[in-house]
């Protein structure tokens, strides 16, 4: 109970002295405050974006297997390696022999994009810079994405090169506001196409196209942009006909393309094999990287902010020397001095956690309600923030405690 009692007694007296000095403390504290501060709105910034990345991934299906010509990477894909860059592309030849000779896979949708933008009008409504595919009729079982409205094009269209199209949502929303799509005859690139379905609504992944997305038949594509066949290859997307068989098609995708590609028994893939999984990981791995760099950048605060909880405990030890031989004189032990001092610098950093935590949150929910940056904050990250203040109140109240201990007794009562 004495243990108690006396653990009170110092709190009590921290807080004493917190209410007596408001503006010193908050000097003292401020470092810890903005530190842990960071912390909890980094996490939260963190975290959101994680969970959107999970989430629209798995979105596109958690068996989504693509082939492509590079490794997966966030970013101008000009800043790739340049040995990823010299690759050969991937061919619609390559996506056909995947789709004969691979038992396992359900659907094989290969894929062109035109991400530069082009015009796309509804007599005078025009759409905001959409991303163009070209593909073939497998793309909705590839890719999970699938018609709402009307239907996709089918084999005889694909192969006549036709001028169909199938809108995204925002696409929809955009030229065709305040009437049905399907039917109607709209432009691209200042051709004729006809819409023939409309896709369901699925969102999409930070700052990319979303919903904004219309696709058009592969050989239809080629003919108005037809550069692109040549400096981009194709992505190949496929799916399993079972779950369970995502390792299954992996291997009968990369036999079928190290095959193609004449690759040596001895030598590495010279293209990308990507799935939702290896993409999360990508992300969390730059996501991590930059949680290290804003941890260091926070560190600096909470050591400034301990720098200043040593100094002034050192001064609290020099102005309350009497207090200190008074204890002693009347039986205070050594420990028990330490146990005092280093509950009041624990005490004062705690505080500063606690407002650092609120500040933390406050900007997390700034964020997440004023700007595009997702924010969710984990309990952990609270409970991390918190004790992460304590401990720098441990650590940087020692030396202070070990100095008031270490006082005479007969000295500090005579201290004026």
């Amino acid at each position: 109970m004495r243990r108690t009692r006396s653990v009170r007694e110092n709190v009590a007296f921290a807080l004493r002295a917190v209410r007596e000095h408001k503006l010193r403390s908050l000097l003292t504290i401020i470092g810890i405050i903005f530190g842990v501060a960071t912390v909890i709105s980094m996490v939260s910034v963190i975290e959101g974006f994680n969970q959107i990345v999970v989430g629209g991934f798995s979105s596109f299906g958690t068996t989504l297997v693509q082939f492509q010509k590079m490794d997966p990477r966030f970013g101008d894909p000009g800043q790739a390696p340049e040995e990823q860059r010299l690759r050969r592309n991937l061919t619609l030849e390559d996506a056909m022999d995947i789709k004969r000779s691979c038992p396992s896979m359900a659907a094989v949708a290969a894929e062109r994009y035109n991400f530069f933008g082009g015009s796309v009008r509804y007599r005078d409504q025009e759409a905001n810079n959409p991303l163009i595919g070209g593909t073939n009729p497998d793309y909705p079982a590839a890719n999970n994405y699938f018609i709402e409205e009307g239907r996709f094009f089918n084999d005889a269209e694909y192969e006549h090169s036709a001028y169909v199209v199938v809108l995204g949502k925002e696409v929809v929303e955009a030229i065709f506001p305040h009437t049905d799509a399907i039917g109607k005859k709209m432009s691209i690139q200042g051709r004729p196409f006809t819409v023939i379905g409309t896709l369901e609504r699925r969102g999409g992944l930070f700052f990319g196209p979303g919903d904004n997305r219309l696709f058009i038949p592969l050989p239809t594509f080629d003919s108005i942009w037809p550069n692109i066949q040549k400096d981009f290859g194709i992505f190949i997307a496929t799916v399993p006909k079972k779950p369970e068989w995502v390792s299954k098609i992996i291997d009968e995708g990369r036999e079928v393309l190290r095959r193609r590609r004449h690759i040596p028994p001895d030598q590495p893939d010279d293209f990308a094999i990507v799935t939702p999984d290896s993409f999360i990981s990508t992300f969390k791995q730059i996501t991590g990287g930059i949680a290290v760099v804003l941890t260091f950048i926070s560190s600096i605060s909470l050591l400034v902010g301990g720098v200043g909880v040593m100094n002034i405990m050192l001064v609290s030890v020099t102005e309350r020397t009497r207090e200190i031989g008074l204890r002693k004189a009347i039986g205070a032990r050594r420990g028990d001095i330490v146990v005092q001092f280093l509950t009041e610098a624990m005490t004062l950093t705690g505080l500063g956690g606690i407002a650092g935590v609120l500040l933390g949150l406050l900007v997390a929910y700034l964020a997440a309600k004023f700007s595009p940056l997702p924010a969710t904050t984990p309990l952990w990250a609270v409970v991390a923030g918190f004790v992460m203040s304590v401990c720098v109140g441990l650590f940087f109240g020692i030396y202070p405690a070990y100095r008031a201990a270490r006082l005479d007794p007969n000295e500090s009562l005579r201290y004026e």
